[in-house]
Parts: C-alpha cells; structure tokens; sequence
C-alpha cells in the first residue's frame, strides 16, 4: 500500500511538473520587421524614389561590360592611344558606379534605421499581443538561439500582428 501511496505521488507530481513545463516562442525580430507590408510599402518607395539613379547604375554597368568585351575582342587591332581610351572611359564609368551605389546605400541605410525606430513600439505592442494569445511563458530572439524547431517560431504571427494593427 505505501509504495502504491508514493508510487502515485510521483506521478501526480510528474503531472503537475509537466502540466507548468513554459510555453516558448522564438522570433526572428528582423525578419518579423522587415517582413511586415510598412516595410515592402518602404521599400517600394525607395526604389520608387531612386529609381533613376538605379537604371543609370545598370546602363552603367552595361556599358562598362561593352567597354571591356571590346577591349578583350579587338585588343590586337587597337592603337595604344585606343586602348587609353578606354581604359579611361571603363574607370571613369567604374567611379560614377561607385559613387551612385554608395548614395543608394547610405540612403536605403538610413531609411531603414529611421524605420526600424518608427516601428519599435509598434513592434513591441505585436509581440506583447501575441505572448497574450498564444499563452506564451519565454519569446527568446532567434539569433541568440543556436537550434531550435520550426514549431517554436513565431515570426509570422508577429509580422501578421504587426499588418493587422497597421490597418
């Protein structure tokens, strides 16, 4: 009879420790974010905006690749002076390039930042509202976990949280 007592008492106690095991969400805060419509709204309208400066970084960039099909095409049947040439024009199209890039990146750069800080509260307020419906216990960020199964990330509701507030 006494083992039968303890034998239970186990396994009421086991029950118990299993019914309070916490209940843990992973998020990829980033993706969470950057996966929201506010951001492929953002990002739509930066292409928009800089989109000229995008079609002269491509036109460019083609013809810097004409520039050097030539130049490895018809190098035995060019002058010096020819070759000079255009090896100029390659390196003066190579540093407009650079200097277009580095506009589109310092402002897609800077337009993420000012966004990510728009959206921190917002962020907040859909993770808080999604650790309220779904009961969870421990929301750990993906990036400081080394492994963990799909089931435990919640990411997409997040970011559809995220959506719903926004309408």
């Amino acid at each position: 009879m006494n083992k039968l007592l303890i034998m239970a008492t186990m396994l009421l106690t086991s029950s118990v420790a299993f019914a309070q095991a916490p209940t843990i969400g992973i998020i990829d805060l980033e993706q969470a974010l950057f996966g929201s419509e506010a951001a492929q709204e953002l990002e739509a309208n930066t292409r928009s905006e800089f989109g000229a400066d995008e079609q002269r970084l491509e036109r460019l960039n083609t013809e810097l690749r004409e520039i050097i099909e030539r130049a490895q095409r018809d190098e035995s049947i060019l002058s010096e002076a020819e070759m000079r040439d255009m090896n100029s024009d390659a390196e003066e199209k190579q540093a407009q390039m650079q200097v277009i890039a580095e506009r589109l990146q310092g402002a897609w750069q800077q337009r993420q930042q000012a966004f990510v800080e728009r959206m921190r509260q917002s962020l907040g307020q859909a993770i808080e509202a999604v650790v309220e419906e779904g009961g969870y216990d421990v929301v750990l960020n993906a990036e400081s976990v080394a492994y963990f199964d799909n089931a435990y990330n919640i990411t997409t509701l997040v970011t559809a949280k995220l959506n719903e507030m926004a309408q």
